[in-house]
């Protein structure tokens, strides 16, 4: 089987998550600059099988648009052309920032760790495929 690999975009960087191949595991993949998303999925949809892409879609408490809504549809289009062949779905964002934040201080990890934007992009990529493998049961 095919894994799924979810995105939670950010201006800088942006973090990522995959499933197991038997998509019942989602885990923390990695947390890439932003400008480099695009090359660093290529490469590693070279190595793993892919079968389905989750994009975070940011959206306000009252489910309007944010200001980061334009650069993650800009980031859908790319998606859609780059990779044509592998669906696309996309999933409510709200809330992954403070639900990962949150998650790693239950977890236990250390406040220096915490601290690591790139380890908030991460968990909040795998609340986001977590989300998703939920509403697809």
């Amino acid at each position: 089987m095919s894994r799924i690999l979810a995105i939670d975009y950010g201006m800088k960087r942006t973090g990522l998550a995959v499933t197991d191949p038997l998509r019942i595991i989602a885990t923390a993949l990695e947390t890439v600059e932003t400008e480099k998303l695009i090359s660093f999925l290529k490469a590693y949809m070279e190595k793993e099988l892919v079968g389905q892409l989750v994009l975070g879609m940011p959206k306000n408490l009252n489910n309007q648009d944010t200001d980061a809504t334009p650069h993650v549809r800009k980031l859908e289009e790319q998606l859609r052309n780059k990779f044509p062949g592998i669906p696309l779905a996309l999933v409510d964002e709200r809330f992954t920032s403070s639900m990962a934040k949150q998650a790693m201080l239950d977890g236990g990890m250390k406040k220096k760790d915490r601290r690591i934007k790139g380890n908030v992009d991460k968990v909040s990529a795998t609340l986001i495929l977590q989300s998703y493998l939920s509403s697809a049961k």
